[in-house]
């Protein structure tokens, strides 16, 4: 088995998906990305924002790999973010860069890395405490997150009257 070939056939649906997300908030309006569940929780803006965050804080702050200064969030671990100002709402041409600018560290990370990068363990550590993380955990995480906030999303927008987020349909029905 190959183990110098990049990432990118091991997960051939996320630059779909990640457009797909990107897209459907790209052109909202400042009402619907107001739209939240519940009052405790996240509007939609703080969703899709919550997504490019994580995505920097893991490959740019904890492994250690470049690419956050071509993103809203240069300082990955700070905590400094905007994307859990909730007193900042931001705009879908924000929501959209900071998604497409995000992704495009993922998938650098994607075409560089291999499947023995997968077994580098990098550590993080919060609240006193030291974690260890495979980039193949800090993958399958990212992942499914990208995947469970775009659910989220997407309920909100269709039980409202907006299109849903179909992350699956086939790339040639667009």
């Amino acid at each position: 088995m190959e183990t110098n070939l990049p990432l990118t056939g091991i997960f051939p649906d996320w630059p779909q998906h990640a457009a797909r997300l990107a897209g459907a908030v790209r052109d909202l309006p400042a009402e619907a990305l107001a739209m939240r569940a519940f009052p405790d929780q996240l509007p939609i803006w703080g969703l899709a924002a919550h997504v490019a965050g994580m995505r920097v804080y893991w490959l740019c702050g904890v492994c250690g790999e470049p690419g956050a200064d071509a993103t809203p969030f240069p300082a990955s671990l700070s905590g400094l973010g905007w994307e859990d100002d909730e007193d900042h709402p931001r705009t879908a041409d924000e929501l959209a860069w900071a998604l497409d600018s995000t992704w495009g560290v993922v998938a650098s990370c994607l075409q560089r890395w291999s499947l023995q990068d997968l077994q580098v363990t990098v550590e993080r550590t919060r609240a006193g405490g030291r974690e260890l993380h495979t980039r193949a955990s800090i993958l399958n995480r990212m992942f499914t997150h990208d995947a469970f906030h775009a659910g989220e999303i997407s309920q909100l927008l269709g039980g409202h009257g907006f299109a849903g987020i179909d992350l699956w349909r086939p790339a040639e029905d667009r």
